[in-house]
Formats: structure tokens, C-alpha cells, sequence
């Protein structure tokens, strides 16, 4: 078999996006495979931010599998990893993560991670392949939307100009490195500004900004119809943190609620354990449940002490 490892390109990303929903729809056992995922979209938008870090699997001319690497400043992650189900254990998918692991090199990536399912020792062992050794489960919750009454000290990215826009970048990017050496969110909340995907929501105090989190909106975003969805989510350490992770949450929900959209969805880390007993206090359920992996085998910003709100599929 001729497989051949390039970059994605434009014109694919209808047959990537197909090829995805019924990987995943098949695996799990869908019974019509290609409703995997609604009408979210995953493969388009990751594919915009960086189109150099996207690749494809070909065969005999045809595309059979991709994967879409991400930066979040030293912290990379990678996914959706795809195979078309005709292509399955003919070792495509390791083919694939090779480049992947190329471009975390040259991104300087400190701490590579990525979402698996928890009961597939297949996936685990194609992973560990490459280095990565899975810890914490995440959660990926979700509890309808209410409105929320209280005046909330919050702003979006969206309300700033340009100027405004370039330091709040910065105080974003200084309030993740505090959480994690280099970890750095501009590029996701760039991505979902420029191309229409939701909003940033911005929490302040007189010292300036404490919290931040980057959502999707609906249809054709990755959260689908009807749905907020918390791609990623931080408060700044301290001993505020914990209230000032409340207010993350309830500026969240007023934001969906502003949207019209129904239901609040987020990912949270087990390991996150004051932050995840928060979300079950205020009525979150688990919807879908992932393992994390590592590389290096590092708890990285995966700790008890942080309030943070990602999900890393």
C-alpha cells in the first residue's frame, strides 16, 4: 500500500471533515456513523488557524486520514486524529503523528498532551509509541443555561479595538504563564474572533484582568447548535482564585444566555480538584469522559492547585 503523508489541503477539508465523523461515529457505534459530532465543526476551523501544521494521509491518490496539530504557546496538543475505517490498523494513524511530533519540536512545545478514550487500550498503546503516558481523566460537562441576574464585571474581546485587543493578548498570555510557563491561549483567541466562532468573556477587578475564557457558539463552531461550549477557561492563582472561578463560570453562562443558546459545556481535569468539585456543586453533568496523555510524563499545568477549564480533544 502507497501512503503518502502531506499537508492538508483547502480543498479537502469537506472530505477530512466526512472521513472524521465516520471514524469516530463508526468507532463508538454510531448507528449511522457520519451524525458523529452534530453540526459542530472541528476540522475547518482547527485547518484556518494554522494550516502548516494540518496533514494528511493519501492512498493511491485518495485521502484516507488526518490530523490537526495546535500551539498553545509551550503547551501543543494534536487531534482530530481520523482514519477511514477502511484504512483501519494498517498503521496510518502512527504515520500521521510523526509530523505532528516534528512540529511540536520546532515549536519549542514543552508539554505535548491529547484526549483518548479511557477504555481503549489500542489508542494508549499506539500513543505511548511516541512518549505520551496517560494520567487524569477530564470531564467534558454540561448543565443548561439560566439566566443570570447579578451585574458581572466581565467584557468580551470582541467589544475592544485593536489597540485594546493587544494588551488584553497580553494580560491573557501573563495570567497563563503564571499557571504554566509559556502557555499562551492568543492563538485560539484570535481564531475564534476572526473567523465568527463565539466570544473571549474577560473578567476584571481594580488590579486588572483575573480570568478569561475562550468560547464557541453554535452551529459550525466546535460547540454545535444551542450550545456554549468553554474550549478553554483560567482564573489566576491565589486565594481568590476559587471566587474568581465562580464568576468565570456564571460570566460564561450570561454570555451563552446572551447568545440564546441552551446549554453550557466544558472540560475539566480531574486533577483540577477544587475546580471540578465547583462544577458539580453548580449542577454540571458529565456528558462524555476522556484520559489525558503526557509527553513528557509531567503534570504541567494538570494540578490541584489550578483553576483551569480545557479539553484537549
Amino acid at each position: 500500500m502507497n501512503t503518502s503523508i502531506r499537508l492538508l489541503q483547502e480543498n479537502e477539508l469537506a472530505t477530512a471533515d466526512h472521513i472524521f465523523r465516520l471514524a469516530f461515529g463508526t468507532f463508538i457505534g454510531l448507528p449511522q456513523p457520519t451524525d458523529f459530532g452534530g453540526d459542530a465543526n472541528y476540522v475547518q476551523p482547527r485547518w484556518k488557524v494554522e494550516p502548516s501544521a494540518a496533514f494528511a494521509a493519501e492512498v493511491e491518490g485518495k485521502l484516507v486520514g488526518s490530523n490537526i496539530a495546535t500551539c498553545w504557546g509551550s503547551v501543543g496538543t494534536f487531534g482530530p486524529l481520523t482514519i477511514h475505517p477502511d484504512f483501519w490498523d494498517r498503521g496510518i494513524a502512527q504515520r500521521l503523528i510523526e509530523p505532528v511530533m516534528t512540529q511540536f519540536a520546532q515549536w519549542g512545545t514543552q508539554q505535548a498532551g491529547l484526549f483518548t478514550f479511557p477504555n481503549s487500550p489500542k489508542h494508549h498503546t499506539l500513543y505511548q509509541k511516541f512518549g505520551f503516558y496517560p494520567r487524569f481523566l477530564t470531564f467534558i460537562m454540561t448543565k443548561p443555561i439560566q439566566a443570570i441576574q447579578q451585574e458581572l464585571p466581565g467584557t468580551k474581546y470582541s467589544q475592544l479595538d485593536p489597540q485594546e485587543q493587544s494588551h488584553c493578548l497580553k494580560e491573557c498570555s501573563q495570567l497563563t504563564d503564571a499557571i504554566y510557563s509559556g502557555l499562551d491561549l492568543s492563538r485560539e483567541i484570535e481564531a475564534v474572533h476572526a473567523q465568527n466562532l463565539g466570544d473571549t468573556v474577560l473578567l476584571w477587578d481594580e488590579t486588572g484582568l483575573t480570568g478569561f475564557a475562550v468560547c464557541h457558539c453554535g452551529a459550525g463552531s466546535e460547540a454545535g447548535s444551542d450550545v456554549c461550549y468553554i474550549k478553554f477557561g483560567a482564573v489566576r492563582p491565589g486565594i481568590q482564585a476559587e471566587e474568581q472561578f465562580e464568576k468565570l463560570l456564571s460570566l460564561c453562562e450570561a454570555y451563552g444566555a446572551s447568545q440564546k443558546m441552551l446549554r453550557l459545556v466544558a472540560g475539566v481535569n480531574t486533577s483540577h480538584d477544587a475546580a471540578y468539585t465547583r462544577m458539580v456543586a453548580r449542577h454540571f453533568r458529565t456528558e462524555i469522559v476522556g484520559v489525558v496523555m503526557h509527553k513528557p510524563n509531567e503534570p504541567g499545568y494538570n494540578r490541584p492547585d489550578v483553576f483551569v477549564l480545557d479539553d484537549w480533544r
